[in-house]
């Protein structure tokens, strides 16, 4: 049990014995470590449920926590501040009490959660016959944090890659196969296609553009592929295969945990469209408007105030996105037995997924089951616009992995290290670098890439971080080669200096910040959190000796406290998806 969990307990059993009822205590570290460690605002919120001033519900409380209280093993001091807030300072020996349970630990810790679900994390999502670029970093790299961390937690994660395979592209760049005779020639269709699948897109689409022709031979391909002509089929699965070795070349290097086994591509819900469609008619939810198929979720209105509709089959009987995503959703719910459903996109898509979750809940799917959409800003270039190449093109996501590796490996060039030591930390910082300089900002918001401050040794990076572990290292480094007999496991932590606190008292905060992460769905505040504990271990160890700390029992506690920092970090980090290197 984190000490956390242990305060709030003790928290919950004052507030029952001062106030004769059960509440929570609204427990959070303090922001400022003048008014102490913790702070609990429960008596502002009982306030005017009780009709009492929030200052003297908050003395009964600090008065249920005085000496005696079975608190007291763990406050050291409660006092008021404000209106009615209880500052809180525990003592030490609670403090390294738990850090030593932490260190002792394998999960550092973090309670499994109690209940745990099945979880389903929709993610990714590149389209087939197109190479993934610079606007599918987020979505990759964001739900896979995600999903580690549900994970970590004890849910149950299930992954859905839902890849674009379907609709009107595929009729052009069928077609295009078939009126180039490309598909005639095997070594021609790998070396026209597979070289180069953006230049085949645009080369296709231009076609698609400029002859009307081929514009409508391509719109009766589609026909033949939802027809299952053996001929179209035959190339719509030789252009998936062929993209899923490109999406798994990018996947194993960003160490995403993505494999086939997750796709569910759009098309695998064609048969479930029309029982959609069905389904909405049945719950009187259906509409015509200009002979389209709509639905009109309660609480969307356009600018004229009129109801919005979403359309789920067009007059010619097509289907769109909102269709395969209540296909998907109701595949979810009753085959996947989801209680939770995650989606990661552009929050360009905001209004579309609040729309699909209203139509949801009117259906009555899944009542219970909870849906959230976890949208993120733009990648933006140095002008502050849209990343795009020097012609205005699309930034290929494998370039922005070579480039950072490539810039990484200058970094550690003039290191004492073996040729293969350097590619091998080149690789984890470069590709770290990227990964981190995404996570670690505001999901919601637009950001600059910019690969010098990625990649620097100072500020809120992955080098930063993985540099601080590599520091922790070279000490244990040190104690194997001067032969020091020192302990750290089963070593009991103590507190001697105001750096050591503060340090213990970040490291106590890990399973708070993992459990907000899993709630909150925003991995900068894993990030955040990891580049403070840093900071607080670089204090430390300018302001303590660890080595040659003044006796054994001191240096030993202080390698211990060494290792919990070493530990956490690296757990935070894989669990943003990031590796570590011993060496750098």
């Amino acid at each position: 049990m984190s000490l956390q969990t242990q305060l709030d307990a003790a928290l919950r059993q004052a507030i029952r014995s001062a106030l004769d009822r059960d509440a929570d205590p609204l427990l959070a570290p303090a922001t400022n470590p003048k008014f102490g460690d913790y702070q609990a605002n429960a008596a502002m919120g009982l306030s005017k449920a009780m009709g009492q001033k929030p200052r003297d519900l908050a003395e009964k409380i600090v008065a249920a926590l005085a000496p005696g209280s079975g608190a007291s093993a763990l406050i050291a001091e409660a006092t008021l501040a404000g209106p009615g807030f209880i500052n809180l300072r525990l003592t030490d020996a609670a403090l390294a009490s738990a850090a030593s349970d932490m260190l002792a630990d394998d999960r550092l810790s973090v309670a499994p959660a109690d209940p745990p679900q099945r979880i389903v994390i929709d993610y990714s999502g590149p389209n087939v016959a197109k190479e993934m670029h610079i606007g599918h970093l987020r979505s990759t790299i964001i739900g896979d944090a995600l999903a580690r961390t549900l994970d970590y937690l004890g849910h149950t994660v299930i992954r859905q890659n839902h890849l674009g395979d379907w609709g009107t592209q595929f009729g052009i760049l069928i077609e295009f196969l078939v009126d180039m005779n490309w598909d005639a020639d095997p070594k021609q269709l790998n070396h026209q296609v597979i070289a180069d699948l953006d230049k085949f897109y645009r080369q296709a689409k231009q076609r698609f553009d400029s002859d009307g022709t081929f514009a409508a031979a391509a719109r009766r391909r589609v026909v033949h592929l939802q027809s299952g002509d053996s001929r179209t089929l035959g190339l719509w699965k030789y252009l998936i295969k062929n993209s899923l070795l490109h999406f798994n070349t990018i996947y194993m290097r960003l160490g995403v945990l993505l494999n086939d086994g997750d796709i569910r591509s759009e098309s695998s819900y064609n048969a479930s469209l029309a029982g959609v469609v069905e389904a909405l008619n049945h719950a009187g939810l259906l509409k015509v408007s200009d002979g389209a198929r709509v639905v009109y979720p309660d609480g969307f209105k356009g600018k004229d105030g009129e109801p919005m509709p979403m359309i789920v089959r067009k007059s010619d009987g097509g289907y769109l996105y909102a269709t395969t995503d209540l296909a998907a959703a109701r595949y979810r719910i009753e085959q996947l037995h989801a209680q939770r459903v995650i989606y990661v996109t552009d929050s360009r898509q905001s209004q579309h997924f609040a729309m699909v979750f209203q139509v949801i809940k009117q259906l009555q799917w899944g009542d219970d089951v909870r849906f959230d959409h976890v949208p993120f800003g733009t990648i933006l270039g140095p002008d502050r616009k849209p990343f795009k190449t020097r012609s205005g093109g699309t930034v290929k996501l494998s370039e922005v992995l070579d480039q950072a590796v490539q810039r990484a490996s200058r970094v550690v060039a003039d290191r004492d290290l073996d040729e293969k030591d350097k590619q091998r930390i080149a690789q984890v910082i470069g590709i770290g670098s990227v990964k981190y300089a995404d996570l670690s900002n505001d999901r919601i918001k637009d950001y600059v890439f910019d690969y010098d401050r990625m990649l620097a040794l100072e500020g809120n990076t992955a080098p930063y971080l993985i540099n601080a572990y590599v520091r922790i290292q070279s000490i244990f480094r040190k104690v194997e080669e001067s032969g020091i007999g020192c302990r750290v496991s089963g070593v009991g932590l103590k507190i001697t200096d105001e750096a050591e606190r503060s340090l213990v008292l970040k490291l106590l905060q890990f399973p708070g910040v993992v459990n907000a992460v899993a709630e909150s769905l925003e991995p900068h505040r894993l990030c955040t959190y990891l580049y403070e504990l840093a900071g607080g271990y670089h204090q430390f160890y300018e302001r303590c000796q660890v080595l040659k700390a003044d006796d054994a029992a001191t240096r030993d506690s202080r390698l211990a406290l060494c290792r919990l920092v070493a530990r956490t970090l690296q757990k935070g980090l894989k669990l943003l998806g990031i590796e570590t290197v011993d060496r750098m």
